[in-house]
């Protein structure tokens, strides 16, 4: 049999078959997305891709770890991530407890409770500076009024300003985190609490094997993502301290500003980018336990 017989019609259709078209759901998907695909281009990963470049020498990141002020900060945020949150989680904890009680009292405390965090940061922070004023701040006329003495310079000591700072962060998050806690106690079912206290169990025997084992996974995850929220953190210290007095109460998330001003992209750049080793692991960490 010659090689033409056997290019029948059927064969040659199957080798010639045109390519498969978009449908017209798919070309109308694909023009929707474009314009999320071009502004995370352009506002996300340009931006990323061209600090890491400004950041690239070796030389920025020896100025960098020479700077005093560099290694203040990275205790200021160890301090943060280590007292500040592990305070703020047990705190919620306890206060999801607390506001899971069904009387209407209760029920009005968690209105004013939730005040803080559905508050924009810039006045409630910027009151509490105000607040804290040495000269005219209320709170030090509230201890001259009783005391007769003049009250401390709250933002003049660095330790005093940076525990305030984590106060204030502390007080504008614990709600967003009691509230999580608090769907979490919802979600445990009734009946094993029930039954519990017809065998006899305590409060506390109760939260040790009903309430923590089922909240663990869950308060576990909260602190991983308050961890990496924190690290992001400005508003705290650059609107309560600026970070002084004499940038001794600088972070990671403002030291960046200091650079800024002192017109050292590169070194700002990179103040950021030393911020990933603390970043990467927790995320990678919390991805891995959510995948389970």
């Amino acid at each position: 049999m010659t090689t033409a017989a056997l290019d029948t019609p059927t064969s040659m259709t199957r080798r010639r078959s045109p390519r498969p078209r978009l449908s017209a759901a798919q070309s109308w998907g694909l023009i929707l997305i474009a314009p999320y695909v071009l502004v995370f281009l352009i506002f996300v990963l340009y931006p990323v891709c061209y600090g890491l470049w400004l950041a690239r020498h070796p030389q920025t990141y020896e100025h960098l770890f020479a700077d005093p002020i560099f290694g203040r900060a990275v205790l200021n945020t160890l301090a943060f991530l280590i007292l500040g949150i592990n305070f703020k989680m047990l705190v919620a904890l306890a206060l999801s407890g607390f506001f899971v009680q069904a009387r209407p009292w209760i029920k009005w405390l968690s209105v004013l409770f939730i005040l803080p965090w559905a508050v924009p940061s810039i006045p409630t922070i910027l009151s509490i500076r105000f607040m804290l004023n040495p000269e005219w701040g209320i709170v030090n006329q509230v201890i001259f009024r009783l005391t007769g003495e003049d009250g401390p310079n709250w933002l003049n000591d660095p330790t005093l300003a940076l525990s305030l700072a984590i106060l204030v962060h502390i007080w504008k998050s614990l709600p967003f985190w009691t509230l999580i806690l608090i769907a979490g106690r919802l979600a445990i079912p009734g009946d094993l609490y029930e039954s519990a206290s017809v065998d006899g169990a305590t409060g506390l025997q109760k939260f040790r094997h009903i309430t923590w084992p089922s909240l663990q996974t869950l308060y576990l995850t909260c602190t991983i993502l308050s961890m990496i929220w924190t690290l992001g953190d400005f508003n705290s210290v650059y609107l309560l301290t600026g970070g002084g007095p004499a940038d001794l109460t600088q972070v990671l998330a403002t030291l960046g500003i200091r650079y800024l001003r002192l017109d050292q992209v590169d070194l700002s750049m990179a103040a950021i980018v030393v911020a990933l080793p603390f970043v990467l692991p927790l995320v990678y960490f919390m991805m891995k336990r959510l995948s389970k």
